[in-house]
């Protein structure tokens, strides 16, 4: 009997084979569902046509018509739906030289990496198993789809990918597979940053993130990652780990390890995002405090919402001695007198009516930062009256 994600999906399906054409599930959702783990994301690999998909639905996101891949948007909800292909040579070791659309599932399960990922099923929820795939996954096994170096010389970012799995399912990699990674380990210069961020994103996020580690090690690809390349030093300075919340929680965790190596840098050479950017410096600062000054209400009034869980993660991992849980800090979050400086029942036009000789400058940024830090630690009430009692009789500073 198909689990209710399937039996949605299986529409899709319907509709394309209603109308001339096969259609099954592949993927990661088939192996996640032999795993009874939980299913992310629906996958359908069909012998229609990206145009002829088109036609079928009425809203399709065209995500990448030229490789095959259509987003099929179906009783709100999404799925991805690639025609049937196979690829010839890899010259950029990135993307194929050229996609070949075919009929033939078979074909199409065949140019998959690993074993546990070639498996397709039908909406009957018969399983195509081509290579084993079924054999690996009850044995907790990462074996790759024929010659391994073949499949890692099309694609070295597969190599991590690997690294990848065995984090998210606590599988062991099979020996010839394991092998090749070495081997074929500095090819993974040739992948783009961006790519290598998504899939060790996704290690660190593993519920088996230690086996993960452990793997990158003895393979030593972080040989050929960013930063680690030029320390190589630093991936066995880790502690211990448990799965992650983000890669920002990561880097903070890296810096707080090495801090001759700033976040601005991790975050160039890994080509992240500005939020990333953001979230690492708020925890970086937070850790800071929190080993400094200990946790009281200011920490948690800078301390971002989004990462409060990914704090409590890194202290249990750097020393395990906070008391509090994240929904006991965030509760305590929401209890604090205000969220954030506009809530302050004062700002700068007040403050130009106390002072009104003295010109703007540096000073009433750092009187409201002040006011904002008493008020926040219940020095101050955060009344209007009260606050300008207090500046009265503690005027700024003006060199």
């Amino acid at each position: 009997m198909l689990m209710n994600i399937f039996e949605e999906a299986a529409e899709v399906i319907t509709r394309l084979e209603n109308n001339g054409y096969e259609a099954y599930f592949v993927g990661g959702c088939v192996r996640d569902s032999l795993l009874q783990r939980e299913i992310k994301d629906v996958d359908i690999a069909t012998s229609a046509s990206p145009e002829k998909v088109q036609e079928l639905f009425e809203k399709v996101i065209p995500v990448g018509v030229e490789h095959g891949t259509v987003v099929v948007r179906y009783k709100g909800k999404s799925y991805e739906v690639t025609t049937f292909r196979k690829e010839g040579t890899y010259s950029d070791q990135r993307h194929p030289d050229e996609v070949i659309f075919i009929n033939n599932i078979d074909d199409d399960l065949k140019r998959r990496d690993f074993t546990i990922n070639s498996l397709a099923m039908n909406k009957e929820g018969e399983i195509i198993d081509l290579f084993n795939g079924r054999a690996d996954i009850e044995q907790r096994i990462i074996r790759s789809v024929g010659n391994p170096k073949d499949r890692f010389l099309e694609d070295p970012l597969r190599i991590i990918r690997a690294l990848r799995f065995a984090s998210q399912l606590g599988f062991q990699i099979e020996k010839n597979t394991f092998l090749q990674m070495r081997q074929q380990q500095k090819e993974i210069e040739t992948v783009a940053v961006e790519r290598l961020t998504i899939e060790i994103t996704k290690l660190f996020q593993g519920e088996y993130v230690q086996n993960g580690l452990n793997y990158l090690i003895e393979v030593e690809a972080f040989k050929y990652l960013p930063i680690f390349k030029n320390h190589k030093s630093l991936i066995k300075k880790l502690p211990p780990l448990t799965a992650f919340h983000s890669f920002a929680e990561v880097i903070a965790l890296l810096h707080y390890l090495d801090k001759s190596i700033s976040i601005s840098q991790w975050v160039k050479e890994w080509k992240c995002s500005n939020k990333v950017r953001s979230e690492a410096i708020n925890l970086s600062e937070s850790i800071e405090y929190y080993y400094k000054s200990g946790l009281d209400a200011w920490l948690i009034y800078r301390l971002h919402y989004s990462n409060v869980k990914a704090f409590t993660h890194l202290v249990k991992i750097i020393s395990n001695d906070l008391n509090y849980s994240s929904n006991e800090l965030t509760t305590y979050k929401k209890q604090l007198p205000i969220q954030k400086r506009v809530d302050l029942d004062f700002d700068g036009h007040d403050l130009h009516t106390v002072f009104p000789d003295f010109k703007k400058g540096p000073w009433m940024n750092k009187l409201l930062e002040d006011l904002e830090y008493r008020v926040v630690m219940r020095y101050l009430e955060n009344k209007k009256p009260k606050i300008k009692e207090w500046i009265i009789c503690h005027p700024p500073e003006i060199n």
